[in-house]
């Protein structure tokens, strides 16, 4: 039986029993749920190269497409009944491109350069992705460090530490869902304005 799978605390009880019970039974059917990105921030015409959004770092337990629960600070579980449609990097990174895309301030943004090199880069490394279990409820929270780096010059320009903490009603998949779908966007929202300033768009220019 895999561990991982269920999840052991009173404080998951509120999970749905269909769920749990398809976990003892082995590997059970799980929803796939994708977040969204943030409002598009328009910039107007493009002013700016390539930006390629490297995909983002994450340690084992984040690399992957379950949804983390940390009942403790030691502890790590996963929902039992759903998970990401990719695992947590690549759809950070696909947030990452749609938000930054949708600003058209860049003549390309992807994953990898059209040519030898873009532009900029932004590099990143998921720090948190998680719910946690608190005395005063459940939240989700995710933070990532970044750098922007100017490929032509071979140097950071930018470094950036972001964060968002989402109050989430109970352990429930439904009520989990919203609380990561808003903490990603709040992220990559501050990403977005932050890597436009680093690469020399003036945050005014935007709406």
């Amino acid at each position: 039986m895999r561990l991982n799978t269920i999840l052991l605390l009173a404080g998951l009880a509120t999970l749905p029993g269909c769920g749990a019970l398809s976990a003892l039974q082995g590997e059970p059917d799980r929803d796939l749920f994708e977040l969204r990105p943030p409002a598009p921030l328009s910039c107007g015409p493009a002013r700016v190269g390539e930006l390629v959004i490297e995909p983002p770092k994450a340690r084992g337990t984040l690399d992957s497409n379950r949804i983390m629960i940390r009942p403790s600070p030691l502890q790590t579980q996963y929902l039992p009944d759903a998970e990401w449609g990719d695992p947590v990097p690549a759809m950070m990174q696909r947030l990452l491109v749609r938000s930054f895309d949708a600003t058209g301030s860049f003549e390309h943004v992807g994953r990898a350069p059209l040519g030898l090199a873009g532009d900029y880069a932004l590099i990143s490394e998921i720090e948190d992705f998680n719910a946690e279990l608190r005395s005063d409820g459940t939240v989700v929270r995710l933070t990532i460090e970044a750098q922007m780096v100017s490929e032509m010059k071979a140097d950071v320009v930018a470094r950036g530490h972001f964060a968002a903490t989402v109050p989430a009603g109970s352990t429930r998949t439904a009520d989990l869902i919203p609380a990561f779908d808003a903490a990603a966007r709040q992220v990559v929202g501050q990403m977005t304005q932050w890597g436009l300033a680093a690469a020399g768009v003036r945050p005014g220019s935007c709406s």
